[in-house]
């Protein structure tokens, strides 16, 4: 393994404080704070002048389609696509066929992980037994097989007192519950958010209070059990409300955001094109505005692509018939830097821990942090450099993205994992 010297960068790392000039050194896998002078003739020495060095970019929402989903995507696939956006550690859904809701199957995608995945892949298990929503999956059995979380996501448990043990339960097993936030009674149908566009468009609309009724829901049973939730893909203005009181009352709730929600509305949907069809769906400007102004105050804690590949024959039906989701990772950092630095005048050091420390601290994974003595994972980027981005080129086995063939601002150049680069150069390197 070689030792990396990344000289003349501008170092970020929120979990030290850190944001000045200076080096990044990694030997044996693992960042050290010098090099000795031998070391550093033999090091690999990366010029990254006009660059930005941070940890890894780290997401804990991604649907990788592994096992039996693989038209869509792979393990190996989705880390390839992972990498060529930043990210060296990631977290996997389990709504794969059959569904991660025993330790078979975690065990099946940890082989796999281990034999064709370039980044730091985690999996998650399901909250019941074949995400159907009736009966409890074994979660105690879900944690020993290696689980960072579970999750019905993709769907949601309806029954509140169901929920409520789930949540007690993975509180016994020191397992965050990540929750899809959807009342399914108010949805039946629905493609588009509800208002005066899809009245237009003659689309039947999904109402902001099925997702707000179960973020409600979510918040008591936090508070009546202590139990960490961690709400996925916030969409509504009103949801942002309720979080950010429960938040003020020492619930232990947490929440994320996405790339596609702060960036587009639903005017987006004029010419019915499905690659901005997803679930949640795109709301209206109130509330892109309101998801921006809850992750400047903390009320959102972290940004989290959902990436979400189908094939272009599944996308390409009529509005109502084409499955919800998009691709997420090879542009997230290029859409958030845009709508958060530029357009929103975050400081960058704050829009890098939302994608780096934080989202590892919520789930307890290593990463996020460019400490001494942690694992080598960095990602190198141009804040500046504008690029188009082309889907199909990708490296996701899809190519359902609204941003194929536009010009972004803010490139991912290198992508190291433990001390390996594992792509470079717009390649992949591994």
């Amino acid at each position: 393994m070689p030792i990396l010297w990344i000289n003349n960068a501008r170092v970020i790392d929120p979990a030290a404080k850190r944001d000045a000039a200076g080096d990044v050194f990694v030997r044996d896998g693992k960042f050290v704070a010098s090099l000795s002078a031998a070391d550093k003739k033999r090091a690999r020495k990366i010029d990254a002048r006009g660059l930005v060095a941070c940890p890894g970019l780290v997401d804990i929402h991604v649907h990788f389609r592994e096992p039996g989903q693989t038209h869509k995507e792979t393990i190996g696939t989705g880390s390839r696509a992972a990498a060529a956006g930043g990210f060296t550690t990631v977290v996997m859904m389990p709504n794969t066929s059959p569904v991660a809701d025993n330790s078979g199957t975690i065990q099946l995608m940890k082989d796999v992980v281990a034999r064709d995945a370039i980044i730091r892949v985690y999996p998650t298990g399901c909250i019941t037994v074949g995400m159907k929503g009736q009966t409890l999956a074994p979660i105690g059995s879900l944690k020993r097989a290696g689980v960072v979380a579970i999750t019905d996501d993709g769907d949601c448990v309806q029954s509140n007192d169901l929920m409520r043990r789930a949540v007690e339960y993975a509180k016994m097993f020191d397992l965050p519950v990540m929750d899809h936030c959807q009342d399914h009674s108010m949805t039946q149908g629905a493609v588009m958010n509800e208002g005066i566009v899809s009245t237009r468009l003659g689309l039947r609309g999904w109402p902001n209070a099925a997702e707000d009724l179960i973020v409600a829901r979510n918040v008591i049973l936090s508070e009546y059990t202590g139990a960490h939730i961690h709400l996925q893909h916030i969409s509504s203005k009103f949801s942002v409300d309720v979080i950010r009181r429960a938040k003020q009352r020492g619930a232990r709730i947490s929440a994320e955001a996405t790339p596609h929600h702060i960036a587009l509305t639903d005017d987006a949907l004029a010419t019915y094109d499905t690659n901005f069809k997803m679930n949640p769906p795109l709301r209206t400007e109130e509330d892109r505005v309101a998801l921006i102004a809850g992750l400047r105050d903390g009320t959102l804690d972290i940004i989290a692509t959902d990436h979400a590949p189908h094939t272009d024959y599944e996308k390409d039906k009529e509005f109502d018939y084409a499955p919800n989701g998009i691709l997420g990772l090879e542009t997230a950092l290029s859409v958030t830097l845009d709508v958060l630095v530029r357009q929103n005048k975050f400081k960058l050091p704050f829009v890098v821990d939302l994608m780096t420390r934080r989202p590892a601290e919520l789930m307890k994974l290593p990463g996020g942090t460019l400490t001494p003595g942690t694992a080598g994972d960095v990602c190198l980027f141009d804040p500046a450099e504008k690029w188009r981005y082309d889907a199909k080129a990708g490296f996701s086995k899809s190519i359902n993205s609204p941003w194929s063939g536009q010009t972004l601002t803010g490139r991912v150049k290198t992508t190291i994992v433990g001390g390996r680069i594992v792509f470079d150069g717009g390649k992949i390197t591994a």
